[in-house]
Protein backbone atom coordinates (compact mmCIF):
# COMPACT_ATOMS: atom_id res chain seq x y z
CA UNK A 1 0.00 0.00 0.00
CA UNK A 2 1.30 3.27 -0.92
CA UNK A 3 2.56 5.64 1.81
CA UNK A 4 0.03 8.49 0.96
CA UNK A 5 -2.66 6.27 1.09
CA UNK A 6 -1.77 5.25 4.27
CA UNK A 7 -1.20 8.83 5.66
CA UNK A 8 -5.10 9.51 4.73
CA UNK A 9 -6.41 6.11 6.20
CA UNK A 10 -5.05 7.29 9.19
CA UNK A 11 -5.92 10.89 8.99
CA UNK A 12 -9.14 9.59 8.32
CA UNK A 13 -9.36 7.83 10.90
CA UNK A 14 -8.87 9.76 13.56
CA UNK A 15 -10.87 12.65 12.58
CA UNK A 16 -14.16 9.94 12.60
CA UNK A 17 -12.71 9.02 16.19
CA UNK A 18 -12.45 12.15 17.72
CA UNK A 19 -15.30 13.26 19.63
CA UNK A 20 -15.00 16.97 18.21
CA UNK A 21 -16.74 15.12 15.52
CA UNK A 22 -19.39 13.22 16.98
CA UNK A 23 -20.48 16.49 18.96
CA UNK A 24 -20.89 18.49 15.64
CA UNK A 25 -22.85 15.54 14.74
CA UNK A 26 -24.94 15.10 17.58
CA UNK A 27 -25.19 19.01 17.67
CA UNK A 28 -26.39 19.02 13.80
CA UNK A 29 -28.78 16.40 14.65
CA UNK A 30 -30.44 17.78 17.64
CA UNK A 31 -31.00 21.55 15.60
CA UNK A 32 -32.91 19.32 12.81
CA UNK A 33 -35.01 18.12 15.48
CA UNK A 34 -35.46 21.57 16.88
CA UNK A 35 -35.72 23.25 13.54
CA UNK A 36 -38.49 20.12 12.62
CA UNK A 37 -40.24 20.75 15.81
CA UNK A 38 -40.96 24.39 14.82
CA UNK A 39 -42.20 23.60 11.25
CA UNK A 40 -44.80 21.01 13.15
CA UNK A 41 -45.80 23.26 15.65
CA UNK A 42 -46.47 25.98 13.02
CA UNK A 43 -48.01 23.87 10.43
CA UNK A 44 -50.24 22.50 13.10
CA UNK A 45 -51.46 25.80 14.29
CA UNK A 46 -52.13 26.55 10.44
CA UNK A 47 -53.93 23.56 9.96
CA UNK A 48 -56.14 23.79 12.96
CA UNK A 49 -56.61 27.72 12.48
CA UNK A 50 -57.78 27.42 8.72
CA UNK A 51 -59.62 23.94 9.23
CA UNK A 52 -61.54 25.37 11.52
CA UNK A 53 -62.73 28.54 9.45
CA UNK A 54 -63.37 26.62 6.48
CA UNK A 55 -65.65 24.17 9.25
CA UNK A 56 -67.22 26.90 10.88
CA UNK A 57 -68.33 28.30 7.13
CA UNK A 58 -69.68 25.66 6.21
CA UNK A 59 -67.78 24.83 2.74
CA UNK A 60 -64.49 24.82 0.82
CA UNK A 61 -63.77 25.76 -2.33
CA UNK A 62 -61.80 22.91 -4.61
CA UNK A 63 -58.58 25.88 -4.87
CA UNK A 64 -58.88 25.82 -0.65
CA UNK A 65 -59.22 22.33 -0.65
CA UNK A 66 -55.78 21.50 -2.71
CA UNK A 67 -54.26 24.23 -1.12
CA UNK A 68 -54.95 23.03 2.50
CA UNK A 69 -53.81 19.36 1.40
CA UNK A 70 -50.93 19.47 -1.26
CA UNK A 71 -49.05 22.63 1.00
CA UNK A 72 -50.36 21.95 4.69
CA UNK A 73 -51.45 18.18 5.48
CA UNK A 74 -49.25 16.63 3.49
CA UNK A 75 -45.99 17.97 4.56
CA UNK A 76 -47.44 17.90 7.89
CA UNK A 77 -47.91 14.36 8.02
CA UNK A 78 -44.88 13.61 6.09
CA UNK A 79 -43.18 15.08 9.13
CA UNK A 80 -44.61 12.86 11.55
CA UNK A 81 -47.78 14.84 12.73
CA UNK A 82 -50.87 13.72 13.53
CA UNK A 83 -53.96 13.88 16.80
CA UNK A 84 -55.86 16.98 16.35
CA UNK A 85 -54.66 18.41 13.15
CA UNK A 86 -55.85 15.27 11.48
CA UNK A 87 -59.38 14.74 12.94
CA UNK A 88 -59.74 18.84 12.00
CA UNK A 89 -58.68 17.28 8.65
CA UNK A 90 -61.29 14.80 8.46
CA UNK A 91 -64.13 17.36 9.32
CA UNK A 92 -62.61 19.58 6.14
CA UNK A 93 -62.45 16.24 3.64
CA UNK A 94 -66.16 16.16 4.83
CA UNK A 95 -67.07 20.02 4.33
CA UNK A 96 -69.33 20.55 0.51
CA UNK A 97 -67.18 21.16 -1.87
CA UNK A 98 -67.99 24.13 -4.17
CA UNK A 99 -66.18 24.91 -7.90
CA UNK A 100 -66.40 28.79 -7.18
CA UNK A 101 -66.61 31.06 -3.75
CA UNK A 102 -70.06 31.75 -3.30
CA UNK A 103 -70.62 35.41 -3.27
Amino acid sequence: MPEWLQMVITVGAAFIASSGFWAWIIKKDSQKDAGTQLILGLAHERIISLGMSYVERGWVSKEEYEDYIKYLYAPYSTLGGNGLAERVMKEVADLPLVQHIPE
